[in-house]
């Protein structure tokens, strides 16, 4: 990072005096000194696909180590820094750097809490097939540099790949049958990247020596995963009969390290199942409204097929940001920093198992190749016409307005537009999930309670503009779906088929998405913090409103809101109100 080996002699000389000898003067320096070792020697030396994508290609011919060793290395180094930084008071910094001073101790103690008790790396054999196979991905996705230097640090990754999934086979103990599951799902996608989505990036390489060293480590892959799916069906599925629910205490520390929320989880759940509540009224008066004949059910399925062809879906979208963009202007909503819009295009073939849309920004510190991509997933030529049908209902008239505001305007592609805006490194790299994606997903009401998708602005008539309302609310009711399984599958004992039932009797959802959804659930168990942000930013303006008075405009909270970085909302709440209000 910026002077580091003088920054690392600052922290070195810091690091020697005891906590009450760092002066208040020399508390910031000593900080920013230790903020910027941190991350040299411990975020991107044991992720250095995390530093090609945020764009110091000094780590892109590296691979992280997945050993037990390199575990065991990268839990001592963590545990030193927690010390570490235990010494220094953060009440001897300012506001922002004591807010990052809170973000970057919370990563810490989240990574902790990862490695040393939740322990990923002995229970999901996903980790070790598309782990790797996303740090290729990075080098390929951009041009950053020219193509043979970028083969030329993908064929060094490639080598490091057969020993991870040897690694994996020592590591792996006991994982829940559903990650093992999942990992044999996943894995064709995997050995089919590097059989056809590697070779067709890299195809305009033209140096001899690295395009035959690349076939040589591209087929040691193909066969090294094709190997490790053997070893996952034969060996390790009829010994996958582990655990994958958190647990009440480490769902709710988790909670705390990543968003900062220490809200009781029984008066979370209350929380979760009030907006719930809220929303399906909202629904269902919505769609007696349009039809008073049908129930909401038959009113979902009708809206489910009014989509655009698919060979129109990217015209479609395209079509939403000349709107979403008028509006924001004409509106107030938030300053746009840049008349530059995302570039739309079909979802990687990599990608399109796990994603129907997604925003796909450049790292902060990338300089070379800056151009943000609206990924949308397209159908497949071989899928049967009910396979399209049931892809093509999640682009409905109204969650195509939805999804274009969550991932574009004025959602993730605004929140990439600020980011060297942020006020520090730390704000760039570490993000809150509850800000992050409870902003996006906050957009999607937001836009709409402001008037977007009224008659003649975003809809043609009434009865369009109530469509579009139904579309976001099914996406709010996902949202409030994922809320309430996240608590109950992993706190309350709540089983998998259960779950399922949930998404599509309480959540509006379709069998296969809430099937998708659950999956994903085991996994990425507090998925409830798009609802749980999305509620926390509107209190935070309604608060910030009563504190503005007659001065209070909504883009300028928009804008004092954005410039925060994606800091938890109790550290943003800190800075607009000045006070330590509960977030909920």
């Amino acid at each position: 990072m910026r002077t580091l080996a003088t920054l690392v002699i600052l922290g070195a000389l810091a690091m020697s005096a005891p906590a009450q000898h760092i002066s208040a003067d020399g508390a910031p320096q000593t900080f920013h000194a230790w903020s910027a070792e941190f991350l040299s020697d411990v975020y991107f030396h044991f992720s250095p696909s995390t530093g090609t994508y945020a764009g110091l290609h000094q780590y892109d011919s590296k691979l992280e180590d997945y050993s037990a060793a390199e575990v065991a290395r990268q839990v001592d180094a963590l545990h030193a820094w927690d010390k570490k930084l235990a010494t220094l008071s953060p009440q001897a910094l300012d506001a922002s750097d004591a807010a990052d001073y809170a973000i970057l101790a919370n990563y810490i103690r989240s990574s902790l809490l990862s490695l040393d008790e939740i322990r990923r790396w002995q229970s999901d054999p996903d980790t070790y097939s598309s782990g790797p196979t996303g740090s290729i991905f990075t080098l390929m996705s951009r041009d950053y540099a020219p193509v043979n230097q970028r083969l030329r640090s993908a064929v060094e990754r490639e080598r490091q790949i057969p020993q991870v999934l040897l690694e994996a086979r020592k590591n792996l103990k006991n994982p829940p049958r559903i990650y093992t599951e999942i990992a044999l799902q996943q894995i064709d996608g995997n050995i089919s990247f590097f059989q056809n989505d590697v070779p067709t990036a890299f195809a305009a390489a033209t140096d001899p020596q690295t395009k035959a060293d690349f076939a040589k480590s591209n087929a040691a892959v193909i066969s090294a995963l094709t190997d490790y799916k053997k070893w996952m069906n034969d060996v390790l599925l009829p010994q996958s009969n582990g655990e994958f629910r958190l647990g009440a205490d480490r769902f709710r520390r988790k909670l705390l390290y990543d968003e900062m929320v220490d809200t009781p989880l029984p008066r979370l759940l209350e929380i979760a199942y009030a907006d719930l509540h809220k929303n399906q009224a909202e629904f269902n008066r919505i769609a007696h409204e349009i039809d008073p004949s049908k129930t909401p059910q038959q009113e979902l399925a009708e809206l489910a097929a009014m989509h655009p062809a698919p060979d129109h879906l990217l015209a479609a979208f395209a079509a939403q940001f000349d709107g979403e963009i008028n509006f924001i202007r004409s509106h107030h909503i938030i300053t746009i920093p840049s008349d530059v819009r995302p570039t739309l295009e079909e979802t990687p073939p990599f990608m399109r198992a796990t994603t129907q849309a997604s925003m796909d920004a450049p790292g902060p510190f990338e300089k070379h190749s800056t151009t943000a991509y609206f990924n949308v997933t397209l159908p497949e030529k071989d899928w049967t016409p009910e396979h399209i049908s049931e892809h093509m209902a999640a682009f409905n008239i109204g969650t195509i307005v939805s999804t274009s505001v969550h991932e574009a305007y004025p959602g993730h592609y605004i929140q990439f537009l600020y980011t060297p805006l942020f006020p520090s490194d730390i704000r760039r790299l570490f993000g809150a999930s509850t800000n992050i994606e409870g902003w996006a997903h906050y957009c999607e009401q937001m836009m709409l309670d402001e008037g977007y998708g009224q008659p003649g602005v975003g809809a043609k008539d009434e009865r369009e503009s109530k469509l579009i309302r139904l579309g976001q609310l099914q996406d709010a009711l996902l949202r409030d779906a994922r809320f309430v399984v996240s608590i109950q599958l992993h706190t309350q004992g709540m089983s998998i088929a259960d779950a399922e039932k949930f998404f599509v009797v309480e959540g509006y959802q379709s069998p296969s998405i809430a099937s998708l959804e659950v999956k994903r659930g085991t996994s990425d168990a507090t998925y409830l913090y798009y609802t749980l942000g999305k509620l926390q930013i509107l209190k935070l303006r309604a608060d910030w409103q009563k504190k503005m008075g007659p001065a209070y405009s909504i883009g300028a909270f928009h804008d004092q809101f954005m410039r925060q970085g994606f800091a938890p909302i109790k550290l943003v709440r800190k800075s607009l109100l000045g006070d330590d209000s509960p977030v909920l």
